[in-house]
């Protein structure tokens, strides 16, 4: 005989010295058919929390005892499983994000929006489901056996319980929008829609209009009403890649986003709300970039509540090895056809090599190297690495060919970077590389690299 497994009401525990409130926030609790429960001190709270199971805990920031802060920084040690989340006073942002810092799910500011309230209850009620959830999806993906990827595998699992924003950086080609997929993936926004958006590939005349979107008629060729980007991220993450390139109107503008919880696309008169997490990346140094007056200081601050260093390859060359199978692995899936070896000679020049163009770089060598390997063995000679600082150049043969062919290799990395990094975006690229778009369009033809 079956018998279904009844699972118990989540309980919420609210912290507030004002019954009002503590009436209000257990209202709209039991309307989401939730088991709230009050305290009104800090000690009670604690109390509380030692003795009985909670699967969300909202706290007020001024308490007859002390604050919430105290509260948010106590619950990490006993019971750093359970979200917390902070209401705080109309735009003292400070606040809120000293309490990201130290480890609050979320916040939300008086007076409250119930609705945005719901969305975020219901958001940190499905930290349980993720809790325990298999996160074996970290290993085929997060590729990698040594300490800095199992620190790294443990930064994500700890950030994805948050709601704070977080900025990864590292260099080009090391994985940074891997590790924001991950974040989100293993969160409670996993069923909600990720929206990367390279900040660096959109012309700066049309950026107000796809990251807000527009109303009918509110500019030349606004035929029709249109979803920005961010609103497109409802219910789950929004990933700014490369946000060191967004223009300084568009940094006021994003600010006003992670503040307020809403944006006002354009032709529209009043802000609507959005339930998104924010992840940026870049591969720029921000705070060199603050000090220089390039990047706004306050959404500095907002958007690097918690930072996330991703390793560049060569300090992890153990690695090399286990992502160079996976690699050919894959390669051969999409090329149907069997994977190759590589052989001794062949991994050593690769565990050797610097990577300044990190896992990319990798994969270009290793999908170049089965194009001309003839065989089912991938040899030192398939393989084509590029000089390194301080190397002596190659030997140029009678007809000077090799010096012809290192020069096309050079360009053709350049090029091939730059669309990956503008995601193909062939008018962005050519800016990037610092020629016209004719000009690029020819020598991607000549170096056949379509």
């Amino acid at each position: 005989m079956r018998y279904n497994k009844i699972m118990p009401t989540p309980a919420v525990l609210v912290v507030d010295d004002e019954p009002d409130l503590c009436e209000l926030l257990s209202i709209t609790l039991k309307r989401m058919h939730l088991n709230p429960r009050t305290a009104n001190t800090v000690a009670a709270a604690q109390r509380m929390l030692k003795t009985e199971r909670y699967d969300l805990c909202l706290t007020d920031m001024q308490l007859p005892d002390g604050n919430g802060l105290e509260l948010v920084q106590w619950i990490q040690q006993p019971s750093p499983e359970v979200p917390v989340a902070v209401i705080t006073a109309h735009g003292n942002m400070e606040t809120a994000v000293r309490a990201l810092k130290l480890g609050a799910f979320d916040f939300v500011s008086k007076p409250l929006d119930l609705a945005g309230l719901r969305k975020l209850v219901a958001t940190a009620i499905k930290m349980s489901e993720t809790s325990d959830a298999d996160t074996s999806v970290f290993g085929p993906r997060l590729i990698g056996a040594s300490p800095s990827m199992h620190h790294m595998r443990e930064m994500i699992a700890r950030v994805a319980r948050s709601q704070a924003p977080v900025h990864i950086f590292g260099e080009s080609g090391t994985g940074k929008e891997l590790v924001a997929k991950l974040i989100h993936e293993s969160g409670p926004r996993r069923d909600g829609p990720f929206v990367p958006v390279n900040c660096g590939a959109i012309p700066t005349e049309l950026m107000e209009s796809e990251l807000f979107g527009h109303k009918r008629g509110s500019f030349t060729g606004a035929v029709s009403d249109k979803k920005g980007l961010i609103q497109s991220a409802e219910g789950g993450t929004l990933f700014l890649d490369e946000i060191a390139d967004l223009p300084l109107h568009m940094q006021v503008k994003l600010l006003r986003v992670i503040q307020e919880k809403a944006v006002r696309p354009i032709g529209e008169q009043v802000e609507v709300g959005v339930d998104v997490r924010v992840l940026s990346a870049t591969h720029r140094n921000l705070s060199r970039l603050v000090a220089e007056g390039k990047f706004r200081e306050d959404l500095f601050y907002r958007v690097n509540v918690i930072e996330l260093r991703v390793p560049a390859l060569r300090e992890r060359p153990e690695d090399v090895p286990e992502l160079v199978d996976a690699i050919l692995r894959r390669l051969g899936r999409r090329m149907k056809m069997t994977p190759p070896t590589l052989s001794k000679e062949a991994l050593a020049a690769l565990s050797a090599y610097p990577f300044p163009g990190n896992v990319r770089e990798l994969e270009n060598i290793l999908e170049r190297a089965m194009t001309l390997s003839s065989s089912g063995e991938v040899t030192a000679g398939d393989i084509q690495l590029r000089p390194t600082t301080g190397a002596p150049p190659p030997s140029v043969a009678a007809n000077g060919s090799v010096l012809g062919d290192h020069l096309e290799d050079v360009e053709r990395d350049a090029i091939v970077k730059a669309l990956e990094q503008t995601r193909y975006n062939k008018t962005a690229a050519a800016k990037a590389l610092g020629m016209s778009f004719r000009a690029l369009r020819y020598r991607i033809k000549k170096l056949g690299i379509e």
